[in-house]
């Protein structure tokens, strides 16, 4: 009976391997839909075909800036669940306002880069634990020890207005 089994198994990895190597020699794996070849951006008025990975909130944020747009393309489209988009559906982008961004523009993150000297600081919005520490010290990693000295028990989680010592 193990025999038999055993040369089942062999002979479906045999078809799956002998598959595989016909998609290489067309350029086109077996899985493949053909989308990785497709550099389709979605803009706003167009129709936007889906591709695997694709999200009606990443869609958005490719269109508009903001994923929050994604309720737009859903009432567009008609769309009863906006989870159940398919490889391969078009989509119509449609031309409306985009709500708060959520993609920040390539470039227009300022860094800071004004050193801290003191022995406290005083969070701003923006700040983490990292940059402080590099402004401070030079050194990003030594936010440990503003974590430990500051008794933090989430590290990733300071709010402007803080005040934070810096260990010397």
């Amino acid at each position: 009976m193990s025999t038999i089994l055993g040369a089942a198994v062999i002979v479906v990895v045999a078809v799956l391997v002998v598959r595989y190597f016909r998609g290489l020699d067309t350029g086109k794996l077996p899985f493949d839909n053909g989308s990785a070849t497709e550099n389709q951006e979605a803009t706003v008025g167009a129709t936007y075909t889906v591709k695997a990975g694709d999200t009606l909130w990443s869609i958005a944020e490719d269109a508009y800036a903001s994923g929050y747009n994604w309720t737009d393309i859903a009432k567009a489209n008609k769309l009863t669940d906006a989870n159940q988009i398919e490889v391969g559906q078009k989509l119509t982008i449609p031309d409306v306002e985009a709500s708060v961004k959520t993609v920040a523009e390539r470039g227009t993150i300022e860094q800071k880069t004004d050193s801290i000297a003191g022995a406290t600081y005083t969070v701003v919005h923006g700040d983490s634990l990292w940059e402080i520490a590099v402004r401070a010290y030079g050194d990003g990693y030594q936010w440990v020890n503003i974590a430990r000295e500051n008794n933090l028990t989430n590290p990733n989680v300071i709010h402007a207005g803080n005040v934070l010592t810096l260990p010397r």
